[in-house]
């Protein structure tokens, strides 16, 4: 069964599927996050709060949170540290 963090109000995303946890505030996030509106790849993740990090996964989506990506890495790292105890 597929591992899964909690990114903030109850959503939550498949571990194995983040490839990258990034700060919403550079052009490159900017334009990444305009461009997956463009092509239905936007989910908000939000829920009416501050963008504190862009998720980008395998599939290409991009993921909002109003989490920082220091707590959404952490939340990752120790679901992984749980899973190798397995």
């Amino acid at each position: 069964m597929a591992k899964m963090v909690n990114v903030g109000f109850g959503n939550v995303v498949a571990t194995e599927k983040i490839v990258a946890v990034i700060m919403p505030d550079s052009a490159q996030a900017k334009r990444t996050v305009t461009k997956s509106r463009e092509e239905g790849k936007f989910l908000d993740a939000t829920h009416g709060r501050r963008t504190r990090s862009v998720i980008v996964t395998e599939s290409g989506h991009i993921i909002v949170s109003g989490l920082l990506p220091s707590t959404i890495a952490d939340r990752v790292a120790k679901d992984l540290a749980t899973s190798d105890k397995e």
